[in-house]
């Protein structure tokens, strides 16, 4: 399947190690809701309505919030490719419990495409009723008010730096910038930012996106900015590095895919290190040896973030999307997509983490915490690659 999965541009702040380490329906009358709600027979007295609800206790209890998101039937997904993080396994897997549909518009969409389809189509049926966004653009949405506030069963267990104190956001799985590389067309794979200078390289090193909509290329940039000389305050390095590429030859305009990596047409890949480590293993069978190695020079992470549309036409199935996405079956699923989960380090200390998939992540060097930037320092970098990439790698 060949997929451009741009997310858009966003940071997790604050990230401390534990990271590494996730409606309600009306009262139970014979009355009819208001327009956007839903009445459940079932919920308890002081139940709330779906679009109103802020956890599954104020819903009613789970039960109550199942029957209130089967009765809607639908959940409205946007920018969810299926070989993204597993994500294919954690979608067929919520439709197989519950019996409810999600609609995916848009799969290989960007963050931005996300924000612009909700602010468009405010009170529509075709609204997304959840989004997954690069954490600067959660941020942002929450301070554009598009957001509900709903704090998942699990949420106490999510650390504190990965979630808005309301809940109108909460971080779910991230990784670690990696090259990965065709070791069967690339005579000496490289494994950190100085190495991909190497003249040998000429043609070869690919970006997947624009690191002006995409979170993977942003944070791409980013990782070359901290193996220059840059910090968290200063990403200019992380231009200046892919100015050189462009000029030496080096850098390879074509964004990669995994139609890409499978062709040979970007036989080095800048990219998260759970899709550089889902090709490995997608197409080792077809000839392809993807070999993946997060840089020394430019260790840097990043997490998305998980959300409800405030104004969301399907708001319990959305509450409900969020509470499997946020139980051990649904982080382990992330897990088996490479993917490092929000409550990887509870799930660890609960004894619900799958070892055997945590095994399998690609290795981080270094040793201890990793540092993450502030939002205003993501906003500066954000403004910097914005107004300066198009120069750096002009033709």
């Amino acid at each position: 399947m060949t997929v451009l999965r741009v997310r858009a541009t966003g940071l997790v702040t604050g990230l401390a190690v534990a990271a590494l380490t996730l409606s309600a329906c009306g009262s139970a009358s014979d009355k009819k809701p208001a327009a956007g709600t839903s009445a459940v027979p079932g919920a308890s007295a002081g139940a709330k309505d779906a679009a109103s609800a802020t956890s599954v206790q104020d819903f009613g209890g789970m039960e109550a919030l199942v029957a209130a998101a089967k009765k809607e039937g639908r959940l409205n997904a946007i920018a969810l490719p299926r070989d993204w993080a597993n994500y294919g396994a954690l979608i067929d897997a919520f439709q197989a419990k519950y019996g409810i549909k999600v609609e995916v518009e848009n799969p290989d969409g960007t963050s931005q495409d996300e924000i612009n389809a909700v602010t468009q189509r405010k009170g529509q049926d075709r609204s997304p009723d959840v989004v997954d966004l690069g954490n600067a653009f959660a941020l942002g949405a929450a301070k554009q008010d598009l957001l509900a506030p709903y704090k998942v069963a699990a949420f106490d267990k999510i650390p504190e730096p990965q979630k808005d104190a309301q809940g109108r956001w909460f971080n779910d799985y991230g990784g670690y910038i990696s090259i990965g590389c065709d070791a069967a067309r690339i005579k000496e794979c490289p494994k950190t930012f100085a190495d991909l200078l190497k003249p040998q390289y000429k043609g070869q090193v690919a970006l997947n996106g624009n690191p002006t909509k995409s979170g993977s290329a942003f944070g791409g940039v980013y990782a070359a900015a901290l193996a220059n000389g840059g910090s968290f305050d200063d990403i200019q390095p992380g231009l200046d590095f892919f100015g050189k590429l462009k000029k030496n030859g080096n850098y390879n305009p074509v964004e990669s895919t995994p139609a890409t990596v499978q062709k040979g047409e970007t036989p080095i890949s800048i990219d998260w290190d759970y899709l550089n480590a889902g090709y490995a293993d997608e197409f080792k069978s077809k000839g392809v040896d993807w070999q993946v190695n997060i840089p020394a020079d430019g260790v840097y992470a990043q997490y998305y973030s998980q959300a409800i549309v405030k104004w969301a036409p399907h708001p319990a199935a959305a509450r409900l999307w969020q509470e499997f996405l946020y139980s051990p079956e649904g982080q382990n699923l992330w897990l088996k997509g490479y993917a490092r989960p929000a409550l990887m380090g509870a799930m660890k200390e609960a004894g619900t983490l799958d070892a055997g998939f945590a095994a399998k992540l690609p290795a981080v060097p270094g040793a201890g915490a990793p540092v993450f930037p502030t939002p205003d320092q993501v906003d500066k970098a954000k403004k910097v690659i914005t107004g300066g990439w198009g120069q750096a790698v002009a033709g």
